[in-house]
Parts: structure tokens; C-alpha cells; sequence
């Protein structure tokens, strides 16, 4: 059995993934040594004196170091530990005792190109449907966006299909609030709070608009832009706690419109992202040098 060690967007945490599934439905966050009483393999990673919290969760086994050691320096005497103890017969986690106890839900924070906002990564599928709101009367359709705004802090508030991105104010810093956050968050979702109800999302004027529903009407190089912006976009902006979206193509001018949302709406790198990525990739692609990319207010 072989360990894969994959890098997060959180310097701190790293991820050490296995071939299979060690948990089943199950998802567990231990932040000392007396609450992984069920995990020998985590009581015995917290005597490790750089570990400061461990997630255990489908295939993988996610550590969240103090900043006392680089994880350059570590990770691999830690895959090999982990290796070893499960090689030798030891128990990851010890079967639930109570099969009907609230599960257990992961959060942590990844930064983002954009200084102010942040990516709470959860451990479930939170919606098919990715939302923003940049304010509590927009938010009618996410219960927990709703609550966010009550934070005098949060600025505007972007949900997607299993994190939420929390643009803030510049008058406070990330290390002040995160872990109030980032517990809140937790928190709302173990008790079966709302965090996006995708029926309201449909019937919502401003998120009927963003959705693509017109595409088999629109013309050919709208249809391509579009799919080129799902397929090869999509994905990278996502993974900085963003999205894009498609408004529209002036055949006259070669003037793509695209709306930037959560992080990426604001970022001060959004602007080369666009003119030296997506705008040189759409003319590639469409072997058109002329095209122009502008991103809207989203």
C-alpha cells in the first residue's frame, strides 16, 4: 500500500491519499490526541509535535501542521509512518459505536489569488447550482449567506459545489476572523442548516440570467467560447474559489463579455488572468487574434 501526498492551497494542511476508501459515509476532524479516542492512527500522528489537527475522510488522511516545520521537511517521514502503521495490521478508525451520531463535517480555509477572500473548502457536495450575493437582501435563496452578513466583516459571499468564498472588508485581517468563520460555517451544516436552497436560485431574476438556458439558439462561435470557458476555465477558477460566465459575443467588435464571480470578481490579478490567459486562449483556440475578453461586474 502506497501513500500519495498532494499539496492544498492551504500551505498548512497537506493531504496524504490512499488507493481505497478508508472511511464509509463517515468523516471525522480531531484536534487532539483525547478526541481521536476512536482513531489509533490519529492518536498516534498527535505524537507527532507539529500536528495540530487531523481529517479523516474518504480516501485520505488531511494534516494540518503548526508552524514550527515546513512541510518539505516532514511530509515524507509522515507518509512512510502512515504506510507503516496501516501495513502492519493498525486501525485507522474504530467502527461507530452509534451509527445514527451526527457526522462529523471538515472545513478549512484555502487562500486565493484575490487578498480578500478566502475558500472554506467543506467535506460535501453543497449545491449543483453556484450563487454569489453581494448583499443580505440578495440572499434570500441561502439561509447561510444570510447569516454570514451578519458578520460585520463580510463584504460578498460565493457558493459553489462544495465551498463557500467570503470576500471581507479591508478593515479587518484574515487572521482575526478565519476561525470564527470557519467554525460558524461548521457549525450551520452540522445542524442541518440550509446552505443553498437551488429552488429559490431558479427563480431568482439576477441567477436566471447567468444560466446558459438560450445555448442551442445562440451562434457558433457563442456555443464555442462557451464550451471553452467550461471546459479548460471553469476548472482553474474554481479551484481559486471563483467562477466565470459567459454574457455575450459581439461578432462586430470580436468583444467577449464574461462575468467574474466569488474570488475572482475584484482580484487584482483578474485582469492579467484575463488578457494573458483566457484572451490569449480563446484566440488560439478559435484562431482568431483579434478577439478582446472583457470581464463584467458580477
Amino acid at each position: 500500500m502506497k501513500i500519495a501526498i498532494k499539496e492544498t492551497q492551504n500551505p498548512t494542511i497537506i493531504k496524504f491519499e490512499f488507493p481505497d476508501f478508508i472511511t464509509q459515509n463517515e468523516n471525522f476532524e480531531f484536534k487532539n490526541i483525547d478526541e481521536a479516542k476512536n482513531s489509533p492512527l490519529a492518536q498516534q500522528l498527535f505524537y507527532l509535535p507539529f500536528v495540530k489537527t487531523v481529517y479523516i475522510s474518504g480516501n485520505f488522511i488531511a494534516i494540518e501542521r503548526f508552524s514550527i516545520v515546513d512541510w518539505s521537511d516532514v511530509q515524507d517521514a509522515v507518509a512512510e509512518q502512515i504506510e507503516n502503521f496501516v501495513n502492519n495490521g493498525g486501525v485507522i478508525v474504530l467502527p461507530s459505536e452509534n451509527k445514527t451520531k451526527k457526522q462529523a463535517i471538515t472545513v478549512y480555509g484555502e487562500t486565493t489569488p484575490n487578498p480578500a477572500s478566502l475558500k472554506f473548502v467543506v467535506n460535501k457536495g453543497l449545491t449543483k447550482t453556484a450563487a454569489e450575493f453581494k448583499n443580505i437582501d440578495e440572499a434570500k435563496a441561502s439561509p447561510l449567506a444570510q447569516e454570514l452578513f451578519k458578520f460585520h466583516f463580510v463584504k460578498e459571499i460565493f457558493i459553489a459545489e462544495n465551498y463557500i468564498s467570503v470576500t471581507k472588508y479591508e478593515s479587518t485581517s484574515w487572521d482575526e476572523i478565519t476561525l470564527e468563520l470557519r467554525t460558524f460555517i461548521k457549525q450551520f451544516i452540522e445542524n442541518g442548516g440550509t446552505v443553498l436552497d437551488e429552488t429559490l436560485i431558479e427563480k431568482d431574476e439576477k441567477q436566471e440570467k447567468q444560466q446558459i438556458k438560450n445555448f442551442d439558439h445562440l451562434d457558433t462561435t457563442s456555443q464555442q467560447i462557451i464550451n471553452i470557458l467550461e471546459e479548460y476555465v471553469k476548472p482553474a477558477v474554481a479551484a481559486d474559489g471563483g467562477n466565470i460566465l459567459f454574457d455575450s459575443y459581439d461578432e462586430t467588435e470580436k468583444r467577449v463579455k464574461v462575468v467574474l464571480q466569488g474570488a475572482c470578481n475584484g482580484c487584482p490579478s483578474s485582469t492579467f488572468t484575463l488578457k494573458s490567459g483566457i484572451e490569449n486562449m480563446l484566440k488560439d483556440m478559435l484562431n482568431d487574434k483579434d478577439i478582446v475578453v472583457e470581464a463584467l461586474n458580477g
